[in-house]
């Protein structure tokens, strides 16, 4: 009896009266480090192998923004990517530690530091995983720097 009102509590009745079961919450919604590590960075991990990047180091670090002129910021959270042996790398920003708050960009070959800070998926109404994947994967293409350009 018990076990039939707890199975009723986690069901919701649509109008046309079939029972459907809840849906578990998104993984976007777990707290930032959580999704972060468990979802995201194995998700791009796995997208970029899939585009022949095989030396790929992936972390998920508290710092300042790597660039010239920004020695006084504020740490922020990013996600590194290096790869070519660490002459490649990229970073994406979460200033608010937010998938969903503001987000950037930066890119930077042969060893230098990032140049230009660019804005990351800022006209997206709902950020999933999936977009924050492609994201990346777009950027990397754009800079022709995966091995099916």
């Amino acid at each position: 009896m018990a076990e039939q009102k707890e199975a009723k509590k986690n069901e919701t009745k649509p109008a046309g009266g079939k029972v459907k079961p809840e849906k578990p919450p998104a993984v976007e919604n777990k707290p930032f480090a959580e999704f972060v590590q468990q979802d995201y960075l194995p998700a791009l991990q796995k997208a970029l192998s899939q585009q022949g990047i095989e030396d790929l180091d992936l972390s998920l670090v508290k710092q300042k923004l790597p660039m010239t002129g920004f020695s006084s910021s504020e740490e922020c959270w990013q996600v590194v990517g290096k790869f070519k042996k660490g002459q490649r790398q990229f970073n994406i920003y979460f200033p608010k530690k937010d998938i969903k708050g503001p987000r950037a960009f930066s890119c930077a070959d042969n060893g230098a530091k990032p140049a230009t800070l660019e804005p990351f998926l800022i006209d997206e109404r709902k950020i999933t995983l999936n977009l924050l994947v492609f994201g990346v994967i777009q950027r990397l293409n754009a800079q022709k720097w995966l091995s099916l350009n």
